[in-house]
């Protein structure tokens, strides 16, 4: 499992030109999932965000949690996190799992995203969704399951 993690100002998804959910200051969460994947790697994943320390206190370091600035979250799936140029110029994404299996699975990580942390919303799994944010810093983290726990 990867997640792109964003610190934003703001951030939106639009799906067939309405918007679905909208964020202020918080984090945009790209999550991308992978065969081998499971509901325990989703878990400590969906810990690890929720307690992250990566807003700046009174003295500009990066001590504090979401729930210490009041942040919110808006979780986007994102297969292409798992997209390969290794060969040739079209990306393959035979490291991404298969839709109905990622469906299920990303049904999970936001159910547990949002019991430990209730200011979570998200995009629409599987739609082409227009996503818009202003990223804070810019502070953006990629967080890989495989390096986490290996």
């Amino acid at each position: 499992m990867k997640v792109v993690v964003q610190r934003v100002l703001s951030a939106s998804v639009l799906v067939e030109g309405k918007e679905v959910s909208s964020i202020g200051k918080g984090v945009l969460l790209l999550v991308g999932l992978t065969p081998g994947d499971t509901p325990e790697i989703a878990d400590k994943m969906a810990e690890k965000i929720a307690k992250m320390r990566i807003f700046e206190d009174a003295e500009g370091k990066t001590n504090l949690s979401l729930s210490a600035v009041n942040g919110e979250i808006l979780s986007v799936s994102q297969f292409t996190l798992y997209g390969s140029l290794k060969e040739g110029n079209r990306p393959s994404f035979v490291e991404a799992m298969k839709a109905d299996e990622a469906r299920t699975l990303y049904a999970y990580f936001l159910q547990k995203m949002q019991s430990v942390y209730p200011k979570t919303q998200n995009g629409v799994f599987q739609a082409d969704m227009k996503v818009s944010l202003v990223n804070d810093g810019p502070f953006t983290l990629v967080l890989d399951s495989k390096e986490l726990w290996p």
